[in-house]
């Protein structure tokens, strides 16, 4: 009686749903950790260092021909990767100082007439590459000057403000330029194209992206992939975030490492903020991400003051610890002279080369992360392993261990001596002391005291490979 009340289609659908064929297996699932970084490093890029140059200044003519010159100089100090700044024509409109800010870009496809020729550049590369070194260029993709001929040609291809106009990044000093829209296709190829052609044409093996978070990650990805179909390029973004390296730069800044150098060596900060950086570094940071190491920046003794203001007698430490931390260092021109002059960003003002202490380390450093696979770029060189002393406010330790080489870091931040006993971690051994070549043994079972000056360190070595 109940039955006769339901009606006829919905006992149909009901006995459909009854005789249903078994639902599908869902599909098969993969477990297997997939490695965050996508993308294949150059192989010459595994243990490299980069060395910046700012061609105004880093010669007294400020000229390409000048430049290269110094080489050979650059080949026997030990660097890799040479970043020259923007090396394009500047904007006359709103320039800032007599020479205007190279940041100002006029023509993407034009040379900087103050640095010479494009034939002149093109002759630095093939020399550069003779000598086993790469050059990349300084690239300024969100803005340009206010009178690059684009102003005219395409106006639809810049960002305008509330009343129509162009206008500078918003809440800068930046009134040399004006910002580009990259919800524009045809921006996008144009920016593509001229990327491509220094790459294709004169032989230009990368870029240095100037405030590369500024500029939206899927054109840099786009970018990425013409370029290695041009030749194996390598990318270094001006930002610190982890999404950049899955498909686009093989390496961004590591900002958070100089913030906590500075303030560390100011007396500001402890042992354990580099600590506590290396852990959160370890825990969150991919594993092939290269973080860019640099106790300096490009334009940092422009604004900000110098090196040795900065860190004082703890200089040479921090040189020492960037370079065996895991990152791609950075030597910025002048530091192998020990410049301690607030370089002009605007005007002509040549760097003063000088013999300095700070020559024979940086080439003592850049050989010692070369001899050790330990210390490598990304996955080619050996992670973060804790060594544990009883004094975390003063002693940063760690190993780092690649195919049976190790590399034994205890260093003391601070501006006091500092005694310390290991407590935990994969020290036992025999090591040879980088600086000054003694036999040191070490042994957690022993319970040994150690100490270390102010500002002191030991950087212990051995290779069980050889």
């Amino acid at each position: 009686m109940i039955r006769s009340l339901i009606p006829a289609v919905l006992i149909a659908s009901l006995a459909a749903c009854t005789s249903r064929a078994p639902a599908p297996e869902p599909a098969t699932i993969t477990f297997a950790p997939q490695p965050y970084v996508q993308l294949t490093h150059a192989d010459w890029a595994k243990d490299a260092v980069i060395y910046q140059i700012n061609t105004r200044q880093f010669t007294t003519e400020g000229t390409f021909a000048a430049a290269q010159r110094e080489l050979p100089r650059l080949k026997e100090l030990g660097v890799d990767i040479l970043w020259l700044m923007p090396i394009h024509p500047i904007g006359e409109k709103h320039r800032k100082g007599t020479l205007g800010s190279p940041y100002a870009v006029k023509d993407y496809y034009g040379v900087n007439p103050e640095f010479g020729t494009v034939e002149d550049l093109k002759a630095f590369v093939d020399a550069a590459h003779a000598l086993g070194m790469h050059v990349i260029l300084d690239w300024v993709a969100n803005h340009t000057a206010a009178d690059n001929p684009l102003t005219t040609e395409h106006p639809d291809w810049y960002e305008t403000d509330w009343k129509g106009d162009f206008h500078p990044t918003p809440w800068t000093d930046w009134y040399d330029i004006i910002d580009l829209d990259y919800s524009q296709p045809g921006l996008r190829e144009y920016m593509t194209g001229a990327m491509e052609y220094w790459v294709r044409d004169v032989g230009i093996d990368g870029y240095r992206c100037d405030v590369a978070g500024y500029v939206p990650l899927d054109f840099w990805e786009t970018l990425r992939g013409r370029l290695d179909a041009i030749k194996p390029v390598f990318m270094l973004a001006e930002w610190d975030t982890r999404d950049l390296h899955q498909h686009a730069f093989d390496a961004t800044y590591a900002w958070d490492w100089k913030e906590a150098a500075h303030a560390i060596a100011q007396g500001h900060s402890d042992a354990g903020r580099m600590t506590s950086l290396m852990q959160r570094n370890l825990g969150s940071w991919p594993r092939d991400a290269y973080k860019m190491m640099y106790t300096e920046n490009h334009d940092q003794n422009a604004w900000e003051g110098t090196p040795r203001e900065f860190y004082g007698d703890a200089l040479p430490t921090f040189m020492a610890l960037q370079f065996v931390m895991d990152g791609i260092q950075v030597i910025h021109n002048g530091q192998e002279a020990g410049n301690e002059h607030r370089l002009a960003f605007f005007e002509k003002d040549p760097i003063v080369w000088r013999d300095h202490p700070q020559n024979e380390l940086i080439r003592k450093l850049i050989r010692l992360k070369k001899e050790n696979p330990a210390l490598w770029n990304g996955a080619a060189g050996g992670e973060y392993e804790p060594i544990v002393t009883d004094n975390g406010s003063q002693i940063v330790s760690f190993a780092r261990r690649k195919d049976g080489n190790t590399v034994i870091a205890l260093f003391n931040l601070s501006a006091r001596p500092a005694s310390f006993t290991l407590t935990d971690g994969p020290v036992d051994g025999t090591y040879t002391d980088f600086a000054t070549a003694a036999e040191m043994s070490l042994s957690l079972a022993s319970a040994q005291q150690m100490m270390l000056p102010a500002w002191g360190f030991h950087v212990l070595v051995s290779d069980a490979s050889e």
